[in-house]
């Protein structure tokens, strides 16, 4: 059995621990936020044992194996570093740090305390995705010359929300962008061109973002973020035999159709999926846990840290800076 703590109490930590309820051998024992009252509500309405009123005071509970850190993306840093420095196994939200630089301590410090540190990028571990992988290793498409994704939400997002705020690591690109250049990222791995323009907010974050990646290869990335408009949050995969299309939303897909040479026309790739989705990612903890491995096959650290240096870049290139 892996026991749990939950570090925040907001809505990811809440669907979270009920995906946790789909896999046998896990159990949350813990939540820890910076609030008493707010840990002992969300406990008391999950079922959970303990609740605590600070990070360092959950980091510190024996019985935890691993925790989970689900605050907003500028505190990750500090909360992973608390449970990393007390002995504790992490899977932080995505993306790991506001930048490249933040990754490398957290990853580094994994390492020098031999713990396990794994990135909850969950899309990298849904049976979906992974099988559209083995599709393409498979030679289902050829070889692949484009992906193209999108994520967009309509908003608005009134200024002081997370998603304005400067100071909290704001805009499309972290919260919503990260998805399309990981999926870039996972299919063609890190490019050798890079290319971004964005609309910037009176915030100074982000409001509608495009990011073309280029590879040596003759591979292309067309990949779109934003908050000012719903888009399809779809994605298709192309290559020099046919293609792959990932229904929204394309970082778990309730649908996969290939559209290949010598399938008679569009197969539907089928396609098994439960609960909200992150029980996937969870499931890869725990097993990695089991065999006393360090970080993930499926969200090696070294990916993190290539997405991460990936958003630098495009943030550099955009004008987005942050406190």
């Amino acid at each position: 059995m892996t026991r749990w703590g939950i570090l925040a109490t907001g809505r990811i930590a809440a669907t979270f621990v009920e995906d946790l309820r789909l896999l046998p051998d896990a159990e949350v024992v813990a939540v820890g936020s910076r609030s008493a009252d707010t840990a002992r509500a969300f406990a008391d309405r999950h079922g959970i044992p303990r609740a605590y009123g600070s990070w360092p005071e959950l980091a510190a509970d024996p019985e935890v194996d691993v925790v989970y850190v689900a605050t907003p993306h500028a505190a990750h840093l500090d909360a992973t570093l608390t449970c990393l420095s007390a002995g504790k196994a992490v899977l932080c939200e995505k993306p790991i740090t506001l930048d490249r630089a933040g990754a490398q301590r957290l990853v580094d410090t994994a390492r020098a305390n031999d713990l396990f540190l794994m990135e909850a990028m969950w899309m990298r571990c849904n049976p979906a995705v992974l099988r559209v992988q083995e599709l393409i290793a498979e030679g289902a498409v050829g070889e692949v010359t484009s992906v193209q994704a999108d994520f967009g939400v309509a908003g608005p997002f009134p200024p002081e929300h997370r998603m304005r705020a400067r100071a909290l690591g704001g805009g499309a690109l972290l919260d919503l962008g990260v998805y399309p250049v990981g999926l870039a990222h996972l299919l063609l791995g890190a490019p050798d061109h890079v290319r971004a323009w964005a609309k910037l907010g009176p915030e100074g974050v982000d409001e509608n973002t495009g990011i073309v990646l280029g590879y040596d290869s003759g591979a292309v990335a067309s990949l779109t973020c934003g908050m000012i408009g719903a888009t399809p949050v779809a994605a298709t995969i192309t290559g020099t035999t046919g293609r792959i299309e990932l229904a929204p939303p394309f970082y778990r897909p309730a649908r996969v159709t290939l559209h290949g040479a010598g399938t008679g026309g569009p197969v539907e790739v089928p396609v098994d999926l439960t609960g909200g989705g992150y029980q996937y990612e969870a499931a890869e903890v725990q097993r990695c846990l089991r065999e006393g491995l360090r970080e993930s096959p499926l969200v090696p650290h070294a990916a993190t840290l290539e997405v991460m240096g990936l958003l630098d870049t495009i943030r550099a290139q955009i004008g987005v800076t942050y406190p």
